[in-house]
C-alpha cells in the first residue's frame, strides 16, 4: 500500500511541474508528504507543521482542471447561451442588438475586472469593498494559490469570478430589451459595476466581507450564498425592475403584439444555460470534490422539476403548456437553487424545483400585469423574484449533512438571510435609480421613436439578423 501511495505522490509532483523543482532537495518526511496528498484528495489546506517546503506547492492538477472547465462553462452561459435565449425572445428587428449588448458587456467588464474590479471584489479591504492589492492583476498568476482556494491557481480563480461578473449585468438586458441606447447601456454597466456588483461580490464572498458567513468569523451578517443568489440574481433582477420602470415601456406595449420571433433559438439558449450552469453552481465548490458533486446533483433536480412544474401550471391555468413556459421554468429552477445548491439535500432540491415552477410563474404572469411595467423578457420575474426566493429557501433548507459549514451558521440563519436580502434589495434599487437618472438627464436612455420603430439592429449596429 505504501508503495502505491508513494507512486501517487510522484505523479502529483510531476504534474505540478517546475513549480515544485525548487523544493526538490528539501527534507520532508514520508508522513508529511502523505499529509499533502491527503489534503489534496480531501481538498483541505496544506499541512504547515514543518519548515520544509511542500513538494506539491502549486495548484492541484485535478481541482485546477475542473475549475478551468467550470470557468469555460460559465462563459458559455453568456456567450452564446444568454445571447440566444434573449435573442430568440425579442422581435427579429432587435435580435442583433441583444447579442451586441451581451458581447459588449463581456468585453467591457473584462477590462474593468483586470484594471480594478477583481481587486475591489476580492482583495483584503473593509466589510464593504476590497483594497488595491490586485489592481492590474498584480500577483495574479498560475503558480500562486490561495486567493480563491487551496488548490486552484490565483489566475484561474480570478477568471472564474470574471465570468460571474460578465453575466450579472448582461441579465439586466432582458428587462430593457428593444428600447435602450447601446451607448447608454455601456455607461450604465460601467457605473453599476462599481456601485453594485463589486461591493456585493466582496460583501458576500470576500474573506472580510460584511455578509460572508462561511469565511468571515467577524461578519455582521452570517449569511449563505453558494453561487450567487444575492450577488448575481437579486442585484441584477431588482436593478432590472427599476431600470425598466425609469426607461418606460416599449412603444406600442400593450397595444400591439410583441411575441418572440424564434422560440427555437430561445430553446437552444435555454439548453446552453442549463449546461453552463453546472460551471456556475458546481464550480463554486472550487474543487472536484463531494460538495461539487452535491451541487451538480441538486442543480439538475431543481431545474428539471421547475421546468416541468411551470409547464404543467400553464397547462392547468391556460390550457396549453408552451415551450416558453418550459424554458422559463428551467431557468427559474436554476436561479432559485443557485444560492442553496451546495448546502441542501436532494429533497431540498425537489422542494425548490416545485416552488421555482410556481412562484416566478405567478410573478411573470400576474404581477407584471397588475403593475403594468414592461419587463420585456421577465428578468425581474425570474431573477429578481427567483433570486430572492432562493435566498430565503437557503435559510430554510440548508443542512450540515450536505455541507459541514452550515453547522456553524445554523443558529439564526434564516434571519441573517432576510437581512442579506434587505441590504441587497435596497442597495440595488437606490444605486440603480441614481445611475439611471444621471444617464437619463445627460446622455439619454432611449433612442428616437423612429429608431425604435425601425429596430435597433440597423440603427445602432448597421446590420440585420435576417435577409430575404
Amino acid at each position: 500500500m505504501k508503495k502505491w501511495i508513494m507512486v501517487l505522490w510522484a505523479v502529483l509532483a510531476c504534474m505540478a511541474g517546475p513549480l515544485t523543482l525548487a523544493a526538490a532537495d528539501a527534507v520532508r518526511s514520508t508522513e508529511e508528504r502523505l499529509e499533502d496528498i491527503e489534503a489534496y484528495i480531501n481538498n483541505g489546506a496544506r499541512n504547515a507543521s514543518t519548515n520544509a517546503p511542500t513538494k506539491i506547492a502549486g495548484p492541484g492538477p485535478g481541482h485546477n482542471a475542473w475549475q478551468m472547465t467550470a470557468t469555460a462553462l460559465v462563459l458559455f452561459m453568456t456567450l452564446p447561451g444568454l445571447a440566444l435565449f434573449y435573442g430568440g425572445l425579442v422581435r427579429k428587428k432587435n435580435v442583433l442588438s441583444v447579442m451586441a449588448q451581451c458581447m459588449g458587456i463581456a468585453g467591457l467588464v473584462t477590462i474593468l475586472w483586470w484594471i480594478c474590479g477583481y481587486s475591489l471584489s476580492f482583495a483584503a479591504g473593509n466589510p464593504f469593498l476590497g483594497g488595491t492589492d490586485f489592481f492590474f492583476f498584480k500577483g495574479v498568476d498560475g503558480a500562486g494559490v490561495g486567493q480563491g482556494y487551496h488548490w486552484i491557481s490565483n489566475n484561474v480563480w480570478a477568471i472564474f469570478q470574471l465570468t460571474f461578473a460578465i453575466i450579472t449585468p448582461a441579465l439586466i438586458v432582458g428587462a430593457i430589451a428593444e428600447r435602450m441606447k447601446f451607448s447608454a447601456i455601456l455607461v450604465f454597466v460601467t457605473l453599476w459595476m462599481f456601485a453594485v456588483y463589486f461591493p456585493f461580490a466582496h460583501m458576500v464572498w470576500g474573506a472580510d466581507g460584511l455578509m460572508c458567513g462561511p469565511l468571515n468569523p467577524n461578519a455582521a451578517i452570517k449569511a449563505l450564498d453558494f453561487a450567487g443568489g444575492t450577488v448575481v440574481h437579486m442585484t441584477s433582477g431588482w436593478s432590472a425592475l427599476v431600470l425598466c420602470i425609469i426607461l418606460g415601456p416599449r412603444r406600442g406595449f400593450g397595444r400591439q403584439p410583441m411575441q418572440p420571433h424564434s422560440m427555437a433559438m430561445c430553446m437552444i439558449g435555454t439548453g446552453m444555460l442549463w449546461v453552463g450552469w453546472y460551471g456556475f453552481n458546481a464550480g463554486s465548490a472550487l474543487a472536484a470534490d463531494g460538495i461539487a458533486a452535491n451541487a451538480f446533483t441538486t442543480t439538475t433536480l431543481a431545474a428539471g422539476t421547475a421546468g416541468f412544474v411551470w409547464g404543467m401550471v400553464e397547462y392547468l391555468l391556460k390550457g396549453k403548456p408552451s415551450v416558453l413556459g418550459f424554458c422559463s421554468g428551467i431557468v427559474a429552477g436554476l436561479v432559485v437553487v443557485t444560492p442553496a445548491c451546495g448546502f441542501i439535500s436532494t429533497g431540498g432540491a425537489m422542494i425548490i424545483g416545485v416552488l421555482a415552477g410556481i412562484i416566478p410563474f405567478l410573478a411573470c404572469w400576474k404581477l407584471k400585469a397588475i403593475f403594468g411595467y414592461d419587463d420585456a423578457l421577465d428578468t425581474f420575474g425570474v431573477h429578481g423574484v427567483g433570486g430572492t426566493l432562493g435566498a430565503i429557501l437557503t435559510g430554510v433548507l440548508a443542512t450540515k449533512d450536505a455541507n459541514p459549514v452550515v453547522g456553524g451558521l445554523a443558529d439564526g440563519l434564516l434571519m441573517n438571510q432576510f437581512k442579506a436580502i434587505g441590504i441587497t434589495l435596497v442597495w440595488s434599487v437606490v444605486a440603480t435609480t441614481v445611475i439611471a437618472f444621471i444617464i437619463k438627464f445627460t446622455l439619454g436612455l432611449r433612442p428616437t421613436e423612429e429608431v425604435e420603430e425601425q429596430g435597433l439592429d440597423l440603427a445602432e449596429h448597421g446590420e440585420e439578423g435576417y435577409h430575404g
